[in-house]
């Protein structure tokens, strides 16, 4: 009997799965996988005649590409663009335009690049102490706030020996990292200097690395508290400004060897949810962001493996667009690198159920969930036991095997 599926496969994986559910031969497999996969890439502010050529390559190979109206009689400076295609399309488009004017050779390299990066699912994070893997399970970032004024739990962890209990706690539970910080970054927080941040976090870092292998994350966006740091005992950079509030950033990450996260947010924590949250481009403005601080990086030499991104949820968003960076976060694989998601707890969750911050652990394991289905490779929660069972069960799903 003749029935029809609409099959809803992208990944190599599920396209290789198919095609062996259906027999055929492994070069055959070989050969259709690229006609399989297709894909949508947007283009910001291309030049009206490159536009054009580009859409006419598209359409020679089979695809398309999508342009502003009045882009193909020139009227305007410049037009975003879609690609649409198979990988098979688009491999042979990146062919066709690599000897083209207008910076077409260039956007040819970009293009077959960036098909190699949405292709990765494993990735190394190299530390000043060891080689962690990201990929074949979703690691769990435990959260230790020695701060009195933390959105969540501040002043619960201010006392040095609560904080060390506390984060051995989480260890036990299953926590992949601790990430431990001395400086709130709710929405309005003020910041706090470098030596009342120091007194806070580095008797508590050194206790635990003293007490656990477990590597262990300096959140700051202070060059002196993360070397500090990382002579007391922590590996891992957890920065929200990308290194960009303390030029002297970078220079401890090369020196001490640390891995970094860079994340994207507008402005500081005291005014990020402040004024006009609109994006022109949500997704846009983030890949570009993390984009150039990952470039900015490997220029003052910091290897692609010793960097995680994180598209920054709740910092500088509106409700809507953390719900939308949760389902939309394969956006972010033509970065190439692996994804740190921080849901917890976050007051957007709360307004969803109506619940209070304290008592968002449903939601945070829901939204946990959701962030390693849709390409989160750790997560930063409070929770860890809860946040464990989460990712086993959605890695399961992923991979469509326990």
């Amino acid at each position: 009997m003749w029935f029809l599926r609409d099959l809803q496969v992208n990944q190599s994986g599920e396209t290789a799965a198919l095609l062996q559910d259906a027999g055929v031969d492994p070069h055959g497999i070989a050969a259709m996988q690229p006609k399989m996969q297709h894909l949508n890439i947007h283009l910001e502010g291309v030049f009206c005649p490159a536009a054009n050529i580009i859409k006419q390559e598209m359409l020679a190979v089979g695809g398309d590409a999508a342009v502003a109206r009045g882009a193909v009689s020139c009227r305007l400076p410049d037009t975003d663009v879609v690609l649409m295609g198979t990988r098979k399309q688009l491999g042979k488009f990146a062919v066709k335009i690599a000897g083209q004017p207008f910076g077409l050779s260039v956007l040819a390299e970009r293009l077959t690049g960036l098909i190699e990066k949405i292709d990765c699912e494993s990735w190394k994070l190299i530390t000043p102490r060891r080689v962690i893997t990201l990929g074949e399970k979703t690691l769990v970032m435990g959260i230790v706030n020695v701060t009195p004024d933390s959105f969540s739990d501040g002043g619960r962890y201010l006392d040095h020996n609560r904080a060390v209990d506390h984060a051995l706690r989480l260890v036990a539970e299953g926590a992949d990292v601790i990430d431990i910080g001395g400086e709130s970054s709710r929405p309005g927080a003020m910041p706090v200097s470098p030596e009342e941040e120091m007194k806070r976090v580095l008797p508590v870092i050194a206790a635990v690395a003293g007490r656990t292998d477990i590597p262990i994350s300096i959140d700051t966006t202070k060059a002196d508290v993360a070397g500090k740091a990382i002579a007391a005992g922590a590996e891992i950079i957890n920065d929200i400004s990308a290194m960009r509030f303390d030029e002297q950033m970078p220079a401890v990450a090369i020196d001490s060897g640390a891995a970094v996260i860079l994340m994207h947010m507008r402005r500081t924590p005291r005014d990020m949810q402040t004024g006009d949250l609109s994006y022109r481009s949500l997704w846009g403005e983030i890949v570009r962001f993390l984009a150039e601080r990952i470039e900015d990086a490997r220029e003052r030499g910091i290897t692609e493996e010793r960097i995680v991104i994180d598209p920054g949820l709740g910092f500088g968003k509106t409700a809507t667009d953390n719900l939308r960076l949760i389902r939309e976060l394969k956006e972010c694989r033509v970065l190439g690198r692996p994804i740190l998601m921080g849901p917890s707890r976050k007051s957007f969750l709360g307004r969803i159920t109506g619940e209070t911050t304290e008592s968002l652990r449903d939601e945070t394991v829901a939204a946990v969930t959701a962030c390693i289905l849709n390409g989160a490779r750790m997560v930063r929660v409070h929770d860890v036991r809860a946040a464990k069972k989460a990712a086993a069960v959605a890695d399961a799903i992923r991979e469509g095997r326990p």
